[in-house]
């Protein structure tokens, strides 16, 4: 082990960049903790070695949490990085989403990986550090069409997380949010993404057109995930991460259209918005 190695906890680990995000670490010398809902499947991912731990952890199960966590401590003694990379995609204009699926959207993407994060800060907050990285994606910067499901649910970690930066803050937690665009990763296959449930005819045209769309990107994303993999181990050493990591020319542009917008709508109602005190 290199002199200031980390120990990681990776969500997600078992297939597409969870497991990229584990081999980087474990490349670079690192101790990783592993967790995927199957053990079975991390066996099928990994060999067996003395800086890696494979934990069975459901981030939607309180008990699964608690002893996935129990058993991370009993082996490494800490958990320098939290990486919440666990995840899932719900496509659809909204009014094909049914509530169901926007509820099942939320608990994996938003409160799993909060009642993830809520257990594991007490550890850092005892170690007096961490970081914590979040993966979330562009369109938690920007709401694109038939994504918005998957975009409520990362604007609502993107507003989460900035919040704890300065809330942790004293106890030299650092935090991370990562705003991948197109990756080639298992994003899009069957076992990630889901459709809209509900059928409505003036939606069906639109809405067959984007579900061919992304059918045909998967495998074609421009996007390395083991590039993206070694850029996250990076920043997870460095002792001033940055708080936004956008990750593609893909994202970098979607960024930049929105405040370049944004800054329109500022600039076009600057003077009805800046005369709202009281005479």
């Amino acid at each position: 082990m290199t002199k200031d190695s980390k120990v990681w906890l990776i969500t997600g680990a078992s297939r597409g960049m969870g497991k990229d995000f584990a081999q980087a670490a474990l490349n670079n010398g690192d101790k990783v903790v592993v967790t995927a809902r199957k053990v079975e499947k991390l066996d099928q991912a990994f060999e067996d070695a003395d800086n890696l731990l494979k934990v069975s952890l459901d981030v939607t199960d309180a008990d699964s949490i608690t002893t996935a966590l129990k058993k991370a401590i009993n082996k490494f003694g800490q958990i320098d990085i939290l990486l919440n990379s666990a995840g899932n995609f719900y496509g659809g204009y909204f009014e094909e989403i049914s509530p169901q699926q926007m509820r099942a959207q939320f608990e994996t993407n938003v409160f799993g990986t909060m009642s993830l994060t809520r257990s594991v800060l007490p550890i850092m907050r005892k170690q007096r550090s961490g970081h914590i990285i979040t993966l979330s994606s562009s369109a938690g910067l920007a709401g694109f069409e038939f994504n918005s499901a998957y975009s409520a649910s990362k604007f609502a970690l993107e507003g989460w997380m900035e919040a704890l930066v300065p809330e942790l803050a004293p106890f030299n937690i650092k935090l991370t949010i990562v705003e991948p665009g197109f990756f080639r990763s298992e994003f899009l296959t069957k076992n990630s993404t889901k459709f809209g449930d509900i059928e409505i005819a003036d939606y069906t045209e639109r809405s067959k057109k984007y579900q061919d769309f992304f059918i045909e990107q998967n495998g074609k994303q421009p996007g390395n995930p083991k590039k993206l993999a070694k850029a996250l181990v990076q920043i997870g050493h460095e002792d001033n991460p940055p708080v936004h990591f956008v990750a593609g020319e893909d994202a970098i542009g979607a960024a930049e259209d929105k405040i370049k917008k944004l800054q329109a709508d500022i600039d076009r109602y600057r003077n009805i918005s800046t005369d709202m005190s009281f005479d």
